[in-house]
């Protein structure tokens, strides 16, 4: 005998879409480009583009008085610089904690004693697939950076507190950043 379906099961048949046909247009370094045929819930078709991505993974740096390391970057597509914890791709198959733990090293030149899951979050979802693992590292070790070749980075410490006021103001405005940081404020109590 089978269950009858609540109206939350009932109205998630509406929404889910049945691929059809998948094509890879586009194999890049950082992303592939896929477009899918979909068949939706009414029986009409659509088409989608989606950015392929193996994901990232983004750390909060927190130090004993409650101050967070933050790199600024120039990022092309804004033509600024922007405001980021530390963050990197993914290889593929590597553990989002493992990539957290090095691109913290690579970029601000720390290592911690310990390092919690903050979660994770879907970047862009309506056309990207790219999955941005977060990371709070406490027990802070100072060390020497090691950017990526083609990385310039300034490791900059803020007041956490601060920090939470910055994305308040839109000076901080990187989304995984600002998650990262609102859920570290949250963990611990500001």
């Amino acid at each position: 005998m089978t269950k009858p379906k609540g109206n939350i099961e009932a109205a998630e048949e509406q929404l889910v879409e049945k691929t059809i046909s998948s094509e890879t247009l586009f194999n890049g370094r950082v992303f592939d480009v896929q477009v899918k045929q979909v068949e939706l819930y009414d029986g009409s078709a659509a088409r989608r583009e989606i950015v392929v991505h193996n994901g990232g993974a983004t750390i909060v740096a927190l130090d004993e008085d409650m101050n967070i390391y933050l790199v600024r970057q120039f990022r092309s597509p804004f033509e600024k610089i922007l405001y980021e914890t530390p963050a990197g791709k993914l290889e593929k198959n590597e553990d989002p904690k493992v990539c957290a733990i090095r691109e913290l090293k690579e970029e601000t030149g720390m290592s911690a004693d310990k390092v919690e899951d903050l979660g994770f979050m879907y970047a862009t979802p309506g056309y990207c697939a790219e999955i941005i693992h977060m990371y709070l590292a406490t027990g802070l070790h100072r060390g020497e950076g090691n950017p990526d070749d083609g990385e310039f980075l300034q490791v900059i410490r803020i007041p956490l507190k601060q920090a939470v006021e910055m994305i308040e103001r839109n000076e901080i405005s990187d989304a995984k950043t600002s998650v990262a940081i609102l859920k570290t404020a949250r963990r611990v109590g500001i």
